[in-house]
């Protein structure tokens, strides 16, 4: 039995929008993946509790509220302390290109902007998250 790319699919903070986080955690799910969609109003805390319960080779964050920068680098703290940096870190939402590069130094591996299409998303999962040997 082979095991599948786990991917954790999260809208941290207040932002009240996921549409888009939804159709990206049904196009990784129709990919082949295992995806686990933790809702609305998530604390870094929460995510990356998540995460590490479920085992995930990822995390997708999806941000709409402008507070991006802030909940990123709580996330990718809270994986440091938790020893848990393999986890793979990606997101997307309305982010400036402005501030990409430096959501890059901090460690996110990949930002999505508005536009990207779903299948961009899969292969970019596919090529960038190790597959688990089962």
């Amino acid at each position: 039995m082979s095991s599948r790319i786990r991917v954790v699919v999260a809208k941290p903070g207040l932002d009240g929008h996921d549409r888009g986080a939804k159709v990206v955690a049904r196009a990784l799910r129709d990919a082949g993946m295992e995806v686990i969609y933790t809702g609305l109003h998530q604390t870094p805390e929460q995510i990356v509790e998540t995460a590490i319960q479920e085992d995930a080779d990822a995390v997708g964050l999806s941000v709409l509220s402008g507070a991006h920068m802030t909940l990123f680098r709580r996330v990718l703290e809270l994986l440091t302390e938790r020893d848990a940096r393999d986890i793979v870190v990606f997101g997307g939402g309305i982010i400036p290109d402005a501030d990409i590069p430096e959501l890059e130094q901090l460690g996110v591996a990949k930002i999505f902007t508005p536009g990207a299409t779903t299948q961009s998303i899969v292969e970019w999962v596919r090529q960038n998250v190790a597959q688990p040997v089962g």
